[in-house]
């Protein structure tokens, strides 16, 4: 182990909540709880925040797998930094296929996406063909963060509509997003609920979720009731 890596645990255990560890480990059945440290996610950013200033920030980031739940999640916080573009979807990349879980997959957000749409696009067209639970899971995540507002376009719904994987956390996200679409997007998400575009349990927890959003309303939500499979 290098002196970075004893370094970060070090201070991830000093960090460590046995409490939080309990309620963590409930929510993300697939993971080991051996694994899991039980750092709150506030604690873990300000970390990734302080380390992220450091010379050793891009020494931790070629250390690949981590041992801990945690260390995944501080990687992750860590190529939120990354200024560059380039470098910041690079950083992903190398990092998609040690992401074994929803929760780590789903905290990762670069702020730098923000300014490269265009070009995310590009790249979440690669990660949506994927045969990786976790790398597909992200670019649905990536799509539904950036692209269901002003940058939206209806062929995005296709893309999303057309994976096929017997996987729970790819279809859950695939509702989630359908969700999404339905309360910003409506005129355009609709006819793929109403032609029941996707597959039955993706649809109906599609259709679950839009109706307990608070941004649709009661009307819509009673049409979608209608539109469930039995």
């Amino acid at each position: 182990m290098s002196s970075t890596e004893e370094e970060i645990r070090r201070r991830l255990f000093e960090l460590r909540d046995l409490k939080y560890k309990e309620f963590a480990c409930k929510l993300m059945p697939t993971v080991n709880p051996e694994t899991v440290i039980g750092v709150r996610t506030p604690d873990l950013r300000k970390l990734a925040r302080e380390f992220s200033k450091t010379s050793e920030a891009s020494e931790f980031l070629k250390i690949l797998p981590h041992a801990y739940y945690e260390e995944n999640n501080l990687h992750g916080f860590l190529i939120e930094t990354i200024k560059d573009y380039d470098a910041a979807v690079a950083a992903v990349d190398e990092f998609l296929p040690y992401i074994g879980n929803w929760a780590t997959c789903d905290l990762i957000s670069p702020k730098i996406f923000k300014k490269h749409l265009p070009k995310l696009y590009e790249k979440i067209k690669v990660w949506l063909i994927s045969d990786r639970t976790y790398t597909l899971r992200f670019g649905i995540g990536m799509l539904m963060s950036f692209y269901l507002d002003d940058d939206f376009r209806p062929e995005m719904l296709e893309l999303v509509a057309c994976i096929r994987l017997e996987e729970y956390y790819v279809n859950m996200m695939i509702a989630w997003y359908f969700a999404t679409a339905l309360a910003k997007q409506y005129e355009a998400a609709l006819p793929y609920i109403q032609e029941q575009r996707l597959e039955k349990w993706t649809h109906n927890k599609a259709i679950q979720k839009a109706i307990e959003s608070y941004r649709i309303g009661d009307e819509t939500k009673a049409y979608l009731r209608t539109l469930k499979v039995k």
